[in-house]
């Protein structure tokens, strides 16, 4: 299959964590490839690196790796490597439906990132709106496990459970009893 003609491609990382397609994005340099490894690493699967072909279709958005490049990844420092013949098939997914977008931005500012997470953020690609989470790059070191996170966290929000939200609610009784 080639890459149709009316197809948008993005610069960045699709890995499907804990079932959820999660989209990474954030300026060249910043750990996209390498937390979409350590991901890999962690059991989660690969659709693609670096860039993401994407289609809409109705109102969801689905992503898949360029013919050429899929079920590959470039890091620096080791170069190209073939993720399915390192970790497997059960590494790799040919295409994935786009739930969730963790952004990777530069630490500038501790006020510019949520703390509570009552609401999300929204990312609109393709006029698809996404959920989005803003992650500052000074933390890196640990985010494949933040990526993680928020995958589960969308979950639970689409299951209708919000942590926010429940410790609100607590807090609130709380309160209301003094």
């Amino acid at each position: 299959m080639t890459n149709a003609p009316d197809e948008n491609q993005i610069h960045g990382d699709l890995v499907e964590v804990h079932g959820v397609g999660t989209l990474i994005l954030g300026p060249s340099g910043i750990g996209k490839s390498e937390t979409a490894l350590e991901l890999v690493a962690r059991g989660q699967r690969l659709v693609a690196d670096d860039l993401v072909c994407l289609r809409r279709d109705a109102a969801a958005l689905f992503g898949r790796a360029p013919d050429l490049i899929r079920h590959h990844m470039e890091i620096r420092g080791l170069g190209i490597l073939s993720v399915e013949d390192l970790y497997g098939p059960n590494a790799i997914r040919d295409e994935a439906r786009i739930e969730l977008v963790c952004r990777f931005e530069p630490w500038q500012s501790p006020d510019r990132f949520d703390r509570i997470g009552l609401q999300r953020e929204e990312e609109r690609i393709l006029g698809v709106a996404l959920p989005r989470v803003t992650l500052p790059a000074r933390t890196m070191a640990s985010a494949a496990t933040l990526v993680e996170v928020a995958a589960r966290d969308h979950a639970h929000r689409c299951a209708g459970e919000v942590g926010a939200v429940s410790l609100d609610e607590r807090v609130r009784r709380r309160l209301g009893q003094q």
